[in-house]
């Protein structure tokens, strides 16, 4: 998936698949995650917040199925 830069302190970058509803998040640690089930408006909402950190342990890790891929 491709993924683009983030200007966050903890993730380095993130990508959306809309067919998939598949996020895929890289963290400055180099692990990566993919969240399931993300619907696009959740999505564009975090892009638009600047991807903090807090929106997205609250709006998506804590509410989608994860799994680690690296």
């Amino acid at each position: 998936m491709q993924r683009e830069p983030a200007k966050s302190s903890n993730v380095k970058s993130v990508g959306y698949d809309p067919d998939r509803m598949l996020l895929e998040v890289e963290f400055r640690s180099g692990a990566v995650y993919q969240y399931q089930g993300v619907p696009a408006s959740v999505w564009m909402e975090w892009k638009k917040m600047g991807f903090k950190g807090g929106w997205f342990t609250t709006n998506i890790r804590e509410n989608y199925a994860f799994e680690r891929t690296e």
